[in-house]
């Protein structure tokens, strides 16, 4: 069994040396010979060799004849450190986003993933344009047919916006608070909501728990806000991103709340 002091050992050894992860970047795609990997890293063949020894001592590295092949477990190390490190760029990225903002409702799953929001933009409002997150959200739920959503908060112009995608046969997921069901599904013209709710096209799921962050998923993107330390949604900053990966891991974080209703 491998122990806790191996483990950290080990990942140590590789990431304190930027020279080692290159190689065994490069041994990923196909074995090479120490005159390959020279070439394509541009590293002395001094620095290359003595690397590969250390790799091979540490049995992250196998050599046969003139090539060196990577081994299972090291490209596991390998890729593990490369989303650890990939993690922490995100989060210093969006420190704004991330700091002193509550994350208590993200799922484990969520947090684990992070790195699949890497493609994500910091929407931030300024002096000049005070409703610029609104107003990017609500462009990208007009241009939709189908949203899942979050709402922590009532927004008046929600409920026309849902309307408009039911009018027009799409569909709408809602996770809301109990206590905003009237004053935000009411709203919604009698016809509509009750057809689309006949047919499947509106399903809204209520808590009487307080919700701690919103999220949309929309045809081609999804958003993320965050609520203050202090209990305030921070309605200055959301990510937003149009990624696969991130639609999937907003997708996942619905699900993942919906079952909890």
């Amino acid at each position: 069994m491998i122990s806790h002091y191996d483990l950290n050992s080990d990942i140590k050894f590789l990431a304190k040396s930027e020279i080692r992860l290159k190689i065994i970047s490069e041994l990923q795609n196909k074995p090479k010979s120490v005159k390959d990997l020279v070439k394509t890293t541009k590293i002395t063949y001094s620095s290359i060799s003595s690397n590969l020894t250390k790799l091979e001592e540490h049995n992250y590295v196998t050599k046969k004849k003139n090539k060196y092949y990577l081994n299972p477990l090291s490209e596991i190390y390998y890729k593990n450190l490369m989303d650890f490190k990939m993690s922490v760029d995100l989060i210093n990225d969006f420190n704004d986003f991330w700091n002193k903002h509550n994350i208590d409702q993200l799922s484990i799953e969520s947090i684990q993933n992070i790195i699949d929001l890497k493609d994500s933009k910091l929407v931030k409002t300024s002096p000049l344009d005070i409703y610029k997150t609104h107003n990017t959200i609500k462009k990208k739920i007009i241009e939709s047919r189908n949203i899942k959503a979050i709402f922590p908060y009532l927004h008046p112009e929600y409920p026309q916006l849902i309307e408009n995608i039911l009018e027009n046969d799409g569909t709408v997921e809602l996770i809301i608070p109990k206590n905003m069901f009237k004053k935000m599904i009411l709203e919604i013209e009698e016809d509509i909501r009750k057809s689309a709710t006949k047919n499947g096209r509106l399903k809204v799921y209520t808590t009487a728990d307080e919700l701690k962050l919103y999220l949309t998923l929309c045809d081609e993107s999804m958003s993320l806000g965050l609520f203050k330390n202090d209990g305030s949604f921070d309605q200055n900053r959301i990510l937003i991103s149009s990624s696969e990966k991130s639609q999937k891991w907003a997708d996942d974080l619905f699900t993942t709340m919906k079952e909890k209703m």
